[in-house]
C-alpha cells in the first residue's frame, strides 16, 4: 500500500527528475507536467475512494508558497518544497526525506546547522558575518547578516515569506546561546525578484514581541581591524558587502610599499586595507559621490587620510586617461558591480571586464600586481579566467596567478548547485 501523502502533488519532466537526484533544489515552471491538490480528508480515506474530486483538483486550488511534494513521471516520490505559481522558479526543495513534517523544529534545526558552521569557521569573525545564505543553507531565497547585534535580511521566496516568523525567532533564540541579545531586525525586500514572487518590495524593521526596533538603523562594525559605520536601511544590499573580508585582507598583505589604485570603491574597504597593509599611498575611485564622500570618511575614522586620496569618476573613462599620464601605478584593484544580471547580457558584460583589465594590465609596470573580481554568477569562471587571458593577450603582457579565491566561508558553496558559487577573486601579477 502507497504511503499516505499530505501535502499537493507536482509532477516533472525528465530533465527536472534528473537534476533534482543530482542534488540541484529548482524546478522550473515548464518542467512541471501537472499539479495536483492533496485530498482535504486525506487521513481518512481509504484506496476506495481515492479518486474523489478533492484528490483530483485543479492547480489553482494549490495556494501560493504551499508545500507540494515532487514527484517523478512515473510517481516516484523525489522530495518536498515551496510552490511559487509566478516564479519561473516553481518549486524550491527543501528536503526528499518523505517523513519530514516541516514543523517549527525543522526551521530550528535549519537556523542551527547555519549558525554551528558560522561559529566554526569564522570564529573572532562571527560578529560581523553572513548567517543564512539562502539555499546553501537549505532555507531558499533567505538572506541574513549579522552586524554586531543587528540582523539584515532579505526574503525571495513565497514560501519563505511565509515561515520567516518562525526562522526569525530561531535566530533571535540561537544567538541568545552566544550572549547575544538581538536588538533589531531590518528587512531590504527591495530586489525586484519578489515582484516575480508576488511579494511587495519593501523595507523597515521588522515588529514582533520578541525583537525590538532601534532608534538608528546605523551600527558600527570592526572588520580586518578597519572600523565602518553600518547603516542597515540605505547601505548597498543588507548593507555592507561581507563576502570579500578575507580578499581584501589577502590585499592588505601585499599592498606594503606600493602606489594603489583602488576602482569602484565603495565604501572604500579595499582601499583602506591596502593603506593599512602599509601602502606608500592609495587613490580610491567610485562613480558616485555620496560613495567617495562615504569613503574618506571612512578613511578619516581610521587615521588613514594621509596616505590616501579620493576621487569621484567614471573608472571606463579614467583608466585611458591615466594611462595616458603614466600615473605609476603599482598595485589596481577592480571591484566592480555585477555587469551581467542575466545569461542574456553575459556576452556584454564580458566585454565590460575585458575593457578594465585591459587598461589596467596597460597601466601596470612589469612586477605590478592586478586584483580583479566578478560578483555575477551568470558569469562563469572558466569565462572569467579565459576574458583575463584575452585581456592580457591584447595588453601585451603575461599574467602570473599569485592566488584564486572566493568569497569568504560565511558564503558557503553548495557543490550542486553552481548558482551559490558567484564570486571570483583573482591576484596576478604583470609579468
Amino acid at each position: 500500500m502507497k504511503q499516505t501523502r499530505s501535502f499537493p502533488a507536482a509532477r516533472v519532466t525528465e530533465k527536472a527528475e534528473a537534476a533534482i537526484k543530482r542534488g540541484h533544489p529548482w524546478v522550473y515552471d515548464a518542467e512541471v507536467l501537472s499539479l495536483q491538490a492533496a485530498p482535504s480528508n486525506q487521513e481518512e480515506q481509504t484506496e476506495s475512494n481515492a479518486n474523489t474530486e478533492s484528490s483530483t483538483a485543479s492547480e489553482d486550488a494549490v495556494e501560493n508558497g504551499a508545500l507540494v511534494d515532487v514527484l517523478s513521471g512515473k510517481g516516484r516520490y523525489l522530495g518536498t518544497g515551496f510552490l511559487s505559481k509566478s516564479s519561473k522558479i516553481r518549486i524550491r526543495i527543501l528536503s526528499n526525506n518523505p517523513n519530514e513534517a516541516f514543523s517549527p523544529a525543522f526551521w530550528q534545526r535549519r537556523v542551527k546547522y547555519a549558525l554551528d558552521m558560522r561559529r566554526t569557521v569564522m570564529q573572532d569573525d562571527y560578529s560581523c558575518c553572513r548567517l543564512i545564505f539562502g539555499e546553501a543553507d537549505g532555507i531558499p531565497g533567505l538572506t541574513v547578516d549579522r552586524y554586531e547585534d543587528i540582523l539584515s535580511t532579505e526574503v525571495l521566496s513565497f514560501g519563505t515569506e511565509n515561515v520567516k516568523d518562525i526562522i526569525y525567532r530561531a535566530l533571535v533564540d540561537e544567538l541568545k546561546k552566544d550572549g547575544v541579545s538581538v536588538r533589531g531586525i531590518f528587512e531590504r525586500n527591495e530586489s525586484k525578484i519578489r515582484e516575480l514572487e508576488d511579494l511587495p518590495l519593501e523595507k523597515g524593521w521588522y515588529r514582533s514581541n520578541f525583537v525590538g526596533v532601534p532608534s538608528s538603523p546605523q551600527v558600527e562594525i570592526c572588520e580586518n581591524g578597519i572600523r565602518y559605520t553600518v547603516d542597515v536601511e540605505n547601505g548597498q544590499k543588507t548593507g555592507f558587502f561581507l563576502d570579500q573580508k578575507y580578499n581584501r585582507l589577502a590585499v592588505s598583505k601585499l599592498a606594503r610599499g606600493m602606489k594603489v589604485l583602488d576602482c569602484f570603491t565603495h565604501t572604500g574597504s579595499f582601499a583602506m586595507n591596502a593603506a593599512k597593509g602599509g601602502a606608500e599611498h592609495v587613490t580610491a575611485v567610485d562613480i558616485s559621490q555620496l560613495a567617495v564622500d562615504t569613503a574618506a570618511e571612512n578613511a578619516r575614522i581610521n587615521g588613514l587620510s594621509d596616505r590616501m586620496d579620493f576621487l569621484c569618476a567614471d573608472v571606463f573613462d579614467l583608466l585611458p586617461k591615466l594611462e595616458k599620464e603614466h600615473a605609476g601605478y603599482n598595485f589596481i584593484i577592480l571591484d566592480p558591480p555585477a555587469f551581467t544580471k542575466s545569461r542574456k547580457t553575459t556576452e556584454n558584460a564580458k566585454r565590460g571586464y575585458k575593457e578594465i583589465n585591459y587598461r589596467a594590465m596597460k597601466m601596470l609596470p612589469r612586477g605590478g600586481y592586478l586584483a580583479t573580481c566578478s560578483c555575477s554568477h551568470f558569469m562563469p569562471n572558466e569565462l572569467f579566467r579565459k576574458m583575463l587571458i584575452e585581456a592580457a593577450h591584447d595588453a601585451g603582457v603575461s599574467l602570473r596567478l599569485i592566488e584564486e579565491r572566493r568569497a569568504a566561508p560565511d558564503h558557503p558553496v553548495a557543490m550542486t548547485i553552481p548558482e551559490t558559487d558567484y564570486l571570483k577573486f583573482y591576484l596576478l601579477q604583470i609579468v
